[in-house]
């Protein structure tokens, strides 16, 4: 099966790290790269702007986050609003890493009761 083998290095670090974390928990906001949406499960690179901390996981990230507004913004999945990644409540979707971004964690435990799911 060609599409499993992953050779993406972003991929890959990711499934290692994510042993840290169970599918469904919160994970620490400066683990995540904010432009790949992918929990790194280390520290990432701090960049700041507008007085606000987002993270990326390389230079190319670190040089994203400032320019490209698209990179620091997401869709809550329960009230479908946009919000800011740097304040959001981030859960982990996946074990490949993937995340997903809520205002806050009642958010989250709303969005899971709605649904009808459980962590």
């Amino acid at each position: 099966h060609a599409d499993a083998i992953k050779t993406d290095s972003v991929i890959n670090k990711s499934v290692v790290a994510v042993q840290k974390f169970k599918k469904g928990e919160h994970v620490p906001n400066d683990e995540v790269c904010m432009v790949n949406n992918a929990y790194m499960g280390k520290k990432q690179l701090k960049v700041i702007v507008n007085g606000l901390a987002y993270y990326g996981c390389c230079k190319m990230c670190e040089e994203r986050i400032p320019t490209d507004e698209t990179v620091r913004k997401a869709i809550d999945p329960h009230t479908a609003k946009p919000i800011d990644k740097a304040t959001a409540y981030i859960v982990l979707l996946n074990e490949g890493g993937d995340v997903a971004y809520f205002e806050s964690e009642e958010n989250y435990v709303q969005f899971l009761k709605q649904n009808g799911l459980k962590i």
